[in-house]
């Protein structure tokens, strides 16, 4: 086994869970969902994707709050934390995995390159969030948040573990 929080490690705790998993994108792109399904029997527990790029598909398609996008813009923790509970729900699964930022070459929002927000919504519908800032050039802040969201994940799914899990952790 890896040491911990590859899309790997993710799917194999997922799928010894018998949970799923869905990804509400927005600066990624779709790569989150690429790295997942890019696993050998990813489809047993990855349900799918949303690439919500548009800040309008954000609360149309995931149900982000409308005030909070117009308040803030995209680039939110708010709004990272609401588009994983609202993938977790358009898409029927346990887990939802959302990522919203700007990865360049311009600001967006008042916001410098770099700022990223991801998230984590579990089954309880708690939400873990992360912000980073990122240094890198457009595609190197696309692929960090990739691996920030899948290590974001993999720590909420030990931390939500119970005892067996963990004790079971290396065995992954």
């Amino acid at each position: 086994m890896s040491d911990g929080g590859t899309a790997a490690d993710v799917l194999a705790l997922l799928e010894r869970r018998g949970q799923t998993l869905a990804a509400a994108e927005s600066l990624t792109g779709g790569l989150v969902a690429a790295e997942l399904t890019s696993v050998d029997g990813a489809s047993r527990s990855f349900r799918g994707s949303v690439t919500a790029y548009a800040t309008d598909l954000k609360h149309e398609v995931l149900g982000v709050d409308g005030a909070l996008l117009a308040e803030r813009g995209a680039v939110d923790a708010e709004v990272a934390r609401q588009m994983a509970r609202g993938v977790r729900r358009v898409l029927g699964a346990d887990w939802g995995v959302a990522t919203t930022g700007v990865a360049g070459p311009t600001p967006q929002d008042g916001q410098p390159v770099g700022t990223v927000h991801v998230a984590v919504a579990g089954p309880s519908d708690a939400v873990a969030a992360a912000a980073l800032r990122l240094e890198g050039d457009r595609a190197g802040i696309r692929g960090q948040t990739v691996h920030a969201a899948v290590k974001l994940l993999f720590s909420e799914l030990i931390a939500t573990a119970g005892a067996k899990d963990t004790e079971q952790h290396d065995e992954i």
